[in-house]
């Protein structure tokens, strides 16, 4: 370096690294001799913004080999790992989630089955389909109201510890875990009212005769 400089011009501070880091210092410089250019190209002119930019190039510059590269593919790549965890987690979520909902229908086929003679019984003295419904279904919310109170702690703590390495973060607020719990017991009910109102709505008389 070593000479004056003029500044022509000072813009907002914007991240040239990865969101890991703080923003840093910088500053750009006009070097007549440089070969390298930044263009910016409107989204769907890509093509023929390219063509010409070739032509151009090759105008001033024979013989050198004209290459190019998007900004946004180099940002893309310092969150690569990012992407791929992200991507995993969608899939084993999906699978969990079924693999829980095929889980809930079996024990709630199996509940129903053994509680049948008080269904009937209960049937027999008026009681209604939805009160017997609700019995069959609150001993699973329960559970799921269990595993929230269990689960939701320890997934604030790990999205938190991992927001840590961020420079700049979002926090996570409560209504993440509201509507979370909202779709989980959305699901818990969907999955075991198939089996809760097919027990409900059973003769009692063939069940009571058959026990």
């Amino acid at each position: 370096m070593g000479k004056e400089k003029q500044i022509v011009g000072v813009v907002k501070d914007f991240h040239f690294e990865s969101m890991y880091e703080k923003v840093k210092p910088c500053f750009l410089q006009y070097v007549p001799d440089n070969r390298n250019i930044l263009v910016k190209i409107r989204a769907g002119a890509e093509g023929q913004a390219l063509s010409a930019i070739e032509r151009s190039y090759k105008r001033f510059s024979q013989g050198v080999p004209f290459e190019y590269k998007f900004i946004d593919e180099d940002y893309q790549v310092l969150y690569a790992s990012e992407k791929r965890v992200a991507t995993l987690s969608r899939y084993f979520a999906g699978v969990a989630i079924i693999i829980s909902c095929l889980g809930l229908f079996g024990l709630a086929a199996f509940t129903a089955q053994r509680r049948q003679k008080e269904i009937s019984i209960r049937k027999v003295v008026d009681a209604s389909v939805s009160n017997l419904t609700l019995m069959l279904s609150k001993d699973f919310l329960k559970l799921v109201l269990i595993a929230i109170l269990v689960a939701f702690p320890i997934s604030w703590w790990a999205l938190n510890e991992w927001l840590k390495d961020f420079a700049y973060r979002i926090d996570i607020g409560i209504e993440i875990f509201v509507l979370g719990g909202l779709a989980i017991f959305l699901i818990t009910l969907l999955t075991i009212s198939f089996q809760s109102i097919k027990a409900a709505i059973a003769n009692p008389a063939k069940s009571l005769r058959t026990e």
